[in-house]
């Protein structure tokens, strides 16, 4: 078989180094794909598949995209599920000695995309790490665009709908995990399903906590881990440190944006699980998955990228803390009271770039000078919005003026330093202003006076030659040359030498004219080399005052979220809420959020809301379908999660005690993919909330047990309220939707429990839902009404009309035969003590299986089994 060309040798030892990506191999102009990556390229991208002599018999695939727009192919490969490892040249091709030197430079992935024209710039790209053993799960995030590193564990128990439901905070697009991780593959393939997730394992080695210890230390620079938070959380330590080994193989540069490791606990936030996320459409809606329809849409009014990005943070993350809930809440006051602050602040804040985004293309390399002027033109607000900041008495407003460095040597530099309107190419030259290097500014002369010089001496050698069109001219084989025509080769003096003929002139050179040569091309060249050099010793100034631009930053992120909070409750009429240790929940003419500002025609009709821990735990809910319960029971959880994020609410007073978890059970659909239908969903859901909730969580429950037969779903939902309203068991503020009106009777038989129905205007055959919510329980659920209401053909609702009074009165005789079976049963038990009753025999039994059940030791879903198994005797009776 024919050995390879070298150059092909060259590409099969560096991509034999990289089997598992895309090998982008530098040739000139061009990123070239060989052999399989060329066959995937081509198909993928849509481009050319040619091929390439490499020393055997057949042409080796090929197929390849220009360098300068290689960022747009890259990332529609990443976004395919692809790895590409970016081989550069690392020596000028000109000055190469056989080969040219070339190495990957860069491994691009899901989680490590800095190219901002893909990204969303209010969004995060977080690329996870998950460690796992028998004690418990370790959890690191990163976004590589920001520098933020987040990490935090927890215990092995009930360790997958933990995982899933922290992932939900940061729907990361990419992770990495150690092997008893990734041979859990249906946690692997939820990861996928639910966020789009790239999952692939990473070396076990990196996990070992020596390791990982070490390499968190020599990142941050610190002796030992306690400084920041890591101390004993060993989970977490190992999933940090197998993370940044991952960043330093797979990106090649000192990482050192990523400055701090933020460890939280689970507890500081508040808990919520990815159904109830889903359901209450926090940042996208259900079944666009857009913006337009969330929480998000609502609240963000905010004017820099990197308030966007926090924003969603705290919607993610309510906060627990009642005193930093507060401050929050006083920030926002204060600037929604102050129209005219809000307003200026706002004004400055947008026209900052994403301050954050623009320091990671400083610690790539990847910066240009127009960036470096956008850093100029946000830094230049600085002053203003810490001179409006100085105006403000709340604390947290006071911290934020005191942390707002205005960062003004960075400025005077960049200033100084950098054209006003540079070039987009950092290596052509053109970028220094005169004044900044004197070096500069002397090369720049050598070139303007060296072609006023080549100028003259035309002029000078036409009055010398007496040869009218002499011309000087250049090109880049020859440099510098005298053109003199044919016609007048007679007149060429001696001191002339001859360097090209052509057809109708010759060409010369004299030795003034090469020694003018030397310095105009010389100059232009150094200049060329020497500005870069510059802006290279301009960029390392920028990047060693990162941690100060990065503290800037985040102020100004925070100060644009509780600006754009104040503003959107200024706008749409919000109150600010009393949020305390309390346990209760009293809202006056609450609103919705989101279908408020849906609502294009009719007005919101408000509803207020009491729940405590005592005689309103739970409130049932009764009404028909499309009269508002679902957007009422809602609207009560986004007041509730609002409130703890520091924003005001829509409503015209609130109370808010502290809730440590939301839960919602609301809706169901088949999850075809893991084939559970919609009743296992809906009881899988409902196990979850009964096993997590606690005093202090709200529960959300939305028809509870339709997914069943009528009698199944009714003892279901029945025995759930018994154990939710029970304070021994979980005692949660609960509200509970149903069209079980049996279950209405619970009112005054537990103690908590609260009827509550949706008030209906009736007249004749047409109904009105009035949307207010009221005490007691509903007469009817006017089914035949709602269908009517949504457009089912007229014959079909009297054919249902008929059939219901068919069902009414066949119950009605039903209830009559039993009252008779019942009458002849004492009848028969008067006269014969040794006589045993119709259902004597079954019913004993029934009666010593309950007599044994210990109701205090059973789980919600065992006592749903034995009650069925109860209602099969009962029914074979």
């Amino acid at each position: 078989m024919a050995a390879l060309t070298p150059m092909m040798q060259q590409y099969v030892q560096i991509k034999e180094q990289y089997k598992d990506c895309i090998l982008f191999f530098r040739l000139g102009d061009f990123y070239e794909m060989f052999f399989d990556d060329a066959e995937i390229a081509s198909r993928e991208l849509e481009i050319t598949l040619t091929g390439r002599d490499c020393g055997q018999e057949e042409r080796a695939p090929m197929c390849g995209v220009p360098f300068h727009s290689a960022d747009s192919y890259i990332a529609k490969l990443v976004n395919k599920g692809y790895k590409v490892a970016i081989c550069e040249q690392l020596e000028d091709p000109s000055e190469a000695k056989g080969i040219v030197q070339r190495d990957v430079i860069r491994v691009v992935t899901p989680g490590t995309i800095t190219d901002t024209s893909i990204l969303d710039e209010k969004k995060n790209n977080f690329l996870t790490c998950l460690y796992k053993d028998l004690e418990g799960i370790g959890i690191a995030l990163v976004d590589v665009t920001t520098g933020e590193l987040y990490a935090t564990q927890f215990s092995h128990e009930d360790y997958k709908a933990k995982l899933m439901n922290e992932l939900a905070r940061y729907c990361p697009s990419e992770a990495i995990a150690n092997k008893e991780m990734i041979d859990d593959r249906q946690t692997c393939k939820l990861l996928k399903d639910r966020f789009n997730c790239y999952v692939e394992y990473f070396y076990d080695w990196s996990f070992d906590l020596d390791t990982a210890s070490k390499k968190i230390a020599d990142q941050f620079k610190i002796l030992n881990l306690n400084s920041i938070g890591l101390k004993d959380n060993h989970h977490a330590v190992r999933s940090v440190g197998a993370l940044l080994e991952y960043l330093e193989q797979t990106q090649k540069i000192n990482l050192s944006h990523i400055t701090t490791v933020n460890y939280y606990s689970t507890n500081n936030f508040m808990d919520i699980d990815i159904s109830t996320r889903r359901n209450l459409e926090l940042t996208e809606t259900m079944r666009e998955k857009a913006k337009k329809g969330s929480l998000l849409w609502v609240l963000d009014r905010t004017q820099t990228a990197m308030g966007g990005r926090l924003l969603r943070k705290w919607i993610e993350q309510p906060l627990m803390n009642c005193t930093h809930i507060n401050k929050r809440l006083q920030a926002v006051n204060e600037l929604f009271t102050n129209n005219l602050l809000r307003q200026e602040l706002m004004d400055s804040l947008k026209n900052i770039y994403d301050i954050e985004r623009l320091l990671s293309k400083v610690i790539y390399g990847s910066v240009n000078c127009r960036d470096l002027i956008a850093l100029k033109k946000s830094i230049s607000y600085l002053p203003e919005i810490k001179s409006n900041l100085e105006k403000c008495d709340t604390s947290l407003l006071k911290e934020m003026y005191n942390q707002l460095d205005i960062l003004a040597d960075i400025y005077q530099l960049i200033d100084v330093a950098i054209m006003d309107d540079p070039p987009f190419s950092v290596r052509e030259g053109g970028i220094i202003k005169e004044g900044y290097n004197e070096q500069v500014d002397q090369l720049r002369r050598a070139t303007v006076e060296g072609k006023q010089w080549i100028a003259s001496l035309e002029y000078e050698e036409r009055e010398k030659t007496g040869i009218k069109n002499l011309k000087i001219g250049f090109n880049k084989v020859f440099g510098y040359f005298i053109e003199v025509t044919k016609s007048h080769l007679s007149n060429v003096p001696e001191r002339y030498i001859r360097k090209q003929t052509l057809a109708n002139c010759e060409r010369y050179i004299t030795p003034e004219l090469k020694e003018i040569e030397n310095n105009v091309l010389g100059a232009e060249e150094k200049i060329v080399q020497l500005e870069y050099q510059l802006f290279c010793d301009i960029r390392e100034k920028i990047s060693s005052q990162l941690d100060r631009i990065q503290k800037s930053a985040k102020t100004i992120s925070a100060v644009d979220v509780l600006c754009s909070l104040a503003d959107v409750a200024q706008k749409n009429n919000y109150c600010m809420p009393e949020v305390d240790l309390s346990d209760k929940i009293i809202i006056k003419d609450g609103r919705h959020p989101v279908v408020e500002k849906m609502l294009s025609s009719n007005m919101f009709v408000p509803n207020d809301t009491f729940l405590d821990n005592g005689d309103n735990r739970l409130s049932i809910i009764t009404g028909p379908n499309m009269a508002g319960k679902s957007t009422y029971m809602r609207q009560v959880a986004l007041i509730v999660l609002m409130s703890q994020i520091g924003s005001f609410v829509p409503a015209s007073s609130a109370k808010i005690g502290i809730v440590d978890k939301i839960f919602t059970r609301v809706g169901a659909s088949d999850d075809l993919a893991s084939g559970q239908s919609t009743f296992m969903v809906e009881m899988s859901e409902v196990a979850n909330i009964l096993n997590n909730a606690s005093q202090k969580s709200l529960l959300i429950l939305d028809e509870i047990g339709r997914g069943t037969s009528t009698y199944d779903g009714l003892s279901i939902a029945w025995a759930v309220i018994e154990y939710v309203c029970d304070v021994k068991k979980v005692g949660a503020k609960t509200l509970f939707a149903t069209h079980y009106h049996e279950l209405t009777e619970l009112e005054d038989k537990l103690q908590g429990i609260k009827n509550y129905c949706i008030a209906v205007k009736k007249r004749g055959d047409d109904i009105t839902f009035l949307r207010k919510i009221i005490r007691g329980g509903a007469d009817d659920s006017y089914g035949i009404e709602v269908a009517k209401l949504a457009g089912v053909p007229i014959e079909v609702i009297n054919r249902a009309k008929q059939i219901l009074k068919t069902l009414e009165d066949a119950d009605v005789n039903r209830s009559s035969l039993v009252k008779v079976k019942q009458k002849l049963h004492k009848k028969n038990e008067s006269t014969s003590e040794d006589q045993m009753g119709i259902f004597g025999l079954g019913s004993n039994e029934i009666i010593d299986a309950l007599k044994r059940i210990e109701i205090t030791t059973m789980t919600p879903i065992e006592a749903m089994n034995v009650l069925y198994e109860l209602q099969q005797k009962a029914r074979r009776l």
